[in-house]
Parts: C-alpha cells; sequence; structure tokens
C-alpha cells in the first residue's frame, strides 16, 4: 500500500511528455546502446565531430566502430557499402537538417540512426531510429527519447536522480558558478552507467513542461542571433524552430570563447575528445576550436540575445 499522511512531497503534474510513445531512458548514449541490443549492430561509422561518449559505449559493447568526416555544410562525407547490420550514426547538428535529409540519407544507406539531441522539437521520421536529449533543453538530470520498434533483449532498472538535483536546485537560486563541478560530475556519472529507464522524478517534471512556450522562445531567440551575426557566421545557417544553440563560426573562436568569460558569458566547447582524435588540419578540429554554441534557450529575452551579440562585436 501507498504511504498515508506525513509531510507532502513534489506535487504529480499533470501535463504529458513531448514523446509520449517514446521508450523513455536515463540518458542519449544510452539510447544508442538500447539499438546495440535489440538491433543487434555488428559495427557503427560515426562521426569525428561527436562526443566521444558514443566511441566509449562502442568500447563498452566491444563493438566494431569507424570514424567519418564532415564537410564545410556539416553533412557527412560517407560512401562506404554497408553490411545488413552495420550502421550509420547521424547528428542533427543544431537541428539544421531536414526530416527530407534523413529520409535520403536512409535511401542510401539503409540503416541509419539519427541523433536528435540538438533538435528536440524535430519529430522523428517514421521507421527511424531518433535519439533524443532532455538534459541539452530541460532542467533535469536525466533523460532520454528513443524513437524505435525494436523491443528490449532484457528488464531494465528505473533510475533514481534526486541525489543529483543539487546543482540544479542551487541554480536556480544561487547561480552557477558554484555548482558548476557538481554539474560536471553528473554529465561524468553517465559514461558508465547502464541502459536505465528514466527516472520517476525527471518523468514528473517533464509532464510539468510548457514546451509551447520553450519552443516559441528559443525559435525567437535564435531568430535574433540569426539576424545581427549572420553576416560574420563562416556557417550557412538555416532558420529553425525550437533551437538547441545558435551555432556561431568565426575565426578566433577560442579567443572570443575566453573574452565572453571575462563578461560572465559562459560557452561550452563541442567537443574537446575530438582534438585528441583529430589533426590541426581537419575540419573537426578547427569547428571544436571556433565553432561558439551561442545560448538562445527558454532562460533568456531578446534583450539579453542583443547583449550577447553586442559584447561579441565589441571583440570583433
Amino acid at each position: 500500500m501507498n504511504e498515508i499522511g506525513g509531510y507532502i512531497e513534489l506535487d504529480e503534474y499533470t501535463g504529458s511528455p513531448y514523446y509520449d510513445n517514446a521508450v523513455q531512458l536515463n540518458c542519449a548514449r544510452n539510447g544508442f546502446a538500447y539499438l546495440i541490443e535489440s538491433k543487434k549492430i555488428s559495427k557503427v561509422y560515426i562521426p569525428y565531430y561527436l562526443c566521444e561518449s558514443i566511441s566509449r559505449v562502442c568500447q563498452k559493447y566491444q563493438l566494431e566502430y569507424e570514424f567519418y568526416h564532415i564537410d564545410k555544410e556539416l553533412k557527412p562525407v560517407f560512401n562506404k557499402e554497408q553490411k545488413e547490420k552495420e550502421f550509420l550514426f547521424l547528428v542533427n547538428y543544431f537541428g539544421q537538417f531536414s526530416n527530407e535529409y534523413f529520409m535520403e540519407q536512409k535511401k542510401k544507406s539503409n540503416n541509419i540512426i539519427v541523433d536528435n539531441s540538438q533538435a528536440f522539437f524535430q519529430l522523428p521520421n517514421k521507421n527511424i531510429d531518433t535519439i533524443y536529449s532532455c538534459r541539452k533543453f530541460f532542467g533535469v538530470t536525466d533523460g532520454a527519447y528513443l524513437m524505435t520498434t525494436s523491443k528490449p533483449v532484457r528488464k531494465y532498472e528505473q533510475d533514481v536522480s534526486f541525489r543529483r538535483m543539487n546543482f540544479i536546485l542551487g541554480r536556480y537560486e544561487l547561480g552557477a558558478n558554484p555548482f558548476y563541478p557538481e554539474y560536471c560530475e553528473n554529465n561524468d556519472h553517465f559514461f558508465n552507467e547502464p541502459i536505465k529507464y528514466m527516472s520517476k522524478l525527471t518523468q514528473n517534471l517533464l509532464r510539468g513542461i510548457d514546451y509551447a512556450r520553450v519552443k516559441e522562445r528559443r525559435t525567437t531567440n535564435y531568430n535574433k542571433l540569426f539576424d545581427l551575426l549572420e553576416p560574420y557566421n563562416k556557417l550557412s545557417l538555416q532558420r529553425i524552430e525550437g533551437a538547441f544553440a545558435y551555432p556561431f563560426y568565426v575565426e578566433n573562436g577560442e579567443r572570443i570563447r575566453k573574452f565572453l568569460l571575462e563578461k560572465r558569458i559562459y560557452i561550452p566547447t563541442l567537443w574537446p575528445g575530438v582534438l585528441r582524435e583529430c589533426t590541426k588540419n581537419d575540419l573537426e578540429y578547427e569547428l571544436t576550436q571556433n565553432l561558439l554554441p551561442l545560448p538562445c534557450d527558454q532562460r533568456y529575452s531578446s534583450e539579453d540575445m542583443e547583449h550577447l551579440c553586442n559584447e561579441i562585436k565589441m571583440y570583433l
């Protein structure tokens, strides 16, 4: 029986998850692990320009993997013949690729996995395995959605996340700096975490989000950055809805990142592990150093975006 009486806990939210027919897992990389198990993948082709968590999953499962390069449009440079159980792992960088693009890729490669970790609001294509990250878009400690028809091959535990909530609650009241080490610790936590279902706490928090407002705010902020920075950007970008970030590719991006840090504007490096896998002559090395994923999420207003752009223009 349920407990009766005592103090009141967190309220149960009554909204719906954004992807209510997805497999709800603890993290995006374990969405990939789920597919390795359920589809019996024998080999995967992954881009150099990607978080090293995916190659670590391959190593954990002793899965053969091979890197491929991308071009200046962030599209794969790939023309290999794939065997039956070999898959091409495609990253939807900053949500810049349409569903039509992925359908064309499926016609060419058949076995593909789409990583929509940076494109939460882009609905999946039918019959294409698609991975989404909740942590990149909302204030939760775990959470990923996997759109697939593949059934699990074994039982999974459910994650428990309340012990890892301190850095999110702390930032809400006191700011980011005191809790940044805990944030990094939570990220590192998932490197060795097995496949689990999304925690009950995260499921509840995700039912309480006003997704229409979040999508609208991210779209408005992205368009503001697009309008103000397009003349300086080395990337030719599409206008998109519900953006993860505005990818600003510019000369001396690393110096601009340090300049902005002094202004208490925090721009992450995506992904530092690339610098170990690539040489200075590779495009991926250049992107890692000089592509700035400028924040445009639901926390910020158009005035915040103008301030960010003014600081960048001051440096330029």
